[in-house]
């Protein structure tokens, strides 16, 4: 079973960037979705952005034009570029993949705080 482990979290100030990576354990090459999740303080989790195999992304409205979301299949490893964060970015962020058999496999999380 694929495990999951986020990093690249941390304290920023607005208008920061900052790149999240979430490492597999295993070969993610035959996903089907993958994506990445946020949850704020007193929030549900919410998407962020997510991609299928075939290429397809798709982001939240209020990440749009600042965050992208990027695979590297031979590193087994998803990336979350963040650019202008603002202090409504603060969340536990998590990423998660889903083939084609079994649920969907999440990580543990790590923290973004945006704030001065």
């Amino acid at each position: 079973q694929v495990q999951l482990v986020e990093s690249g979290g941390g304290l920023v100030q607005p208008g920061g960037s900052l790149r999240l990576s979430c490492a597999a354990s295993g070969s993610i090459f035959d996903f089907n979705n993958m994506g990445w999740y946020r949850q704020g303080p007193g929030k549900q989790r919410e998407l962020v952005a997510d991609t299928t195999r075939g290429g397809r992304t798709n982001y939240a409205d209020s990440v749009k034009s600042r965050f992208t979301i990027s695979i590297d299949n031979p590193k087994n490893t998803m990336y979350l570029q963040m650019n202008n964060l603002k202090p409504e970015d603060t969340a536990v962020y998590y990423c998660m993949v889903k083939f084609d058999i079994g649920p969907s496999r999440w990580g543990q999380g790590t923290q973004v705080t945006v704030s001065s």
